[in-house]
């Protein structure tokens, strides 16, 4: 039987090697027309091919977070789907949840073009695409049109970012004018304060910038939706300390560790191919393997400053199950990919997941929640103080 699979990745994926954004899209178009087409003959067997392919069911990989069921602890990162065209497709990938945006309050086509760019010895990405999205407003009525065709069978989050045009002292009431249109079209939600690609936005991390924001959510919030915060991989543990306050303060569902770095240390790729110039002099945030390590300390830093009680999606550099299984084991219940998911292809979260009940296994854990936090070794190094 043909297997709608097998053709997906060297024509949507291999594609990205020389037009990144455009594969992009393309991906996000192709997803879009099977989905709304669901319904259909056409669409169903898709789907279910699809399914058969990329999800693996396993009773040892669920969990419950915040009132949430996760079949598994895979999730699609942000930046992906910045405007939800998808949201309803991504559990037939075999995700176990999937996070949405950035999105901002307002309309904004992000940073001018080429913006996307793979550095293939580094296993990264490189973007400064700007957070370009088409607002809160219509992603609202893009998701509400989304779960009236199908409702939807994963946990959806939706990352909120500030808007570009919108000063840094009225930042509370973006965040909260954009929460406002969304509350009601997913299941958790992020402040994302630590995108490299909007100016000053990573300034937000200051403990007397953030606390406004997040007084503001939580006020507007009412207790009705888990509220998460999302960090940077360049702070130190002061700055970290400083942001986990607030969360005990504010009572904060959880920690995703982390966003994009903008060091450029170790890298092996020296000149940007597409530009001609030196990486050190191309601005943007580098995912991928550059930022696994970094990402991987930060998770073990807040789960013992936290005592575990704090959970945490942890993010970066994650390609296979070792790369999971550390991310796990140092204190992250929840994982989210979206670098190594386009250099490995969509069969990558079935092969963590196999990969993670082997683990499980190996270790004499009868649950992933066992695992959680399970490294003993602990140690957050310094960043060099140059680039």
């Amino acid at each position: 039987m043909f297997n709608f699979a097998q053709p997906l990745y060297p024509l949507i994926f291999a594609a990205a090697k020389n037009n990144p954004e455009g594969a992009h899209q393309q991906l996000l178009k192709t997803l879009n027309r099977i989905e709304r087409s669901r319904h259909s003959v056409w669409g169903g067997w898709v789907l279910k091919q699809c399914e058969q392919s990329f999800v693996y069911s396993e009773p040892r990989l669920s969990q419950t977070l915040w009132g949430l069921n996760f079949d598994n602890p895979v999730g699609l990162a942000p930046g992906c789907d910045k405007d939800g065209v998808a949201a309803g497709i991504w559990n037939s990938l075999g995700f176990g949840f999937a996070e949405l945006g950035a999105v901002t309050l307002h309309p904004q086509p992000g940073n001018p073009r080429p913006r996307l760019f793979r550095l293939p010895l580094d296993r990264a990405i490189l973007n400064r695409m700007g957070a370009n999205n088409q607002g809160a407003e219509a992603m609202s009525k893009t998701l509400r049109q989304a779960w009236q065709r199908q409702p939807r069978r994963i946990p959806i989050g939706i990352n909120l970012c500030k808007s570009k045009i919108t000063p840094l002292e009225e930042a509370a009431e973006d965040y909260v004018e954009s929460f406002r249109y969304l509350r009601d079209w997913a299941d958790y939600f992020v402040a994302n304060v630590s995108s490299p690609n909007t100016p000053g936005l990573r300034s937000l991390q200051a403990g007397e910038q953030l606390e406004p924001i997040l007084a503001a959510l939580v006020a507007e919030n009412r207790g009705s939706k888990p509220l998460l915060i999302k960090i940077s991989p360049d702070l130190d543990g002061d700055a970290i300390a400083t942001i986990l306050d607030l969360a005990k303060a504010y009572n904060l569902a959880g920690i995703i560790a982390t966003n994009t770095t903008t060091r450029r240390d170790g890298l092996k790729t020296q000149i940007l191919e597409a530009t001609g110039k030196d990486i050190k002099d191309e601005a943007g945030g580098i995912s991928g393997t550059p930022v696994r390590q970094r990402s991987t300390e930060i998770i073990r830093f807040i789960w013992h400053k936290t005592q575990g009680k704090l959970p945490i999606i942890g993010v970066g550099g994650i390609f296979t199950p070792d790369d999971a299984w550390e991310k796990i084991t140092a204190g992250a219940s929840l994982l989210q990919v979206y670098t190594g998911w386009i250099y490995e292809g969509p069969w990558m979260v079935r092969r963590i997941l196999e990969g993670l009940v082997t683990r499980l296994e190996a270790q004499g854990f009868t649950h992933l929640s066992q695992a959680v936090g399970s490294a003993e070794d602990f140690t957050l190094s310094p960043f060099p103080q140059s680039q």
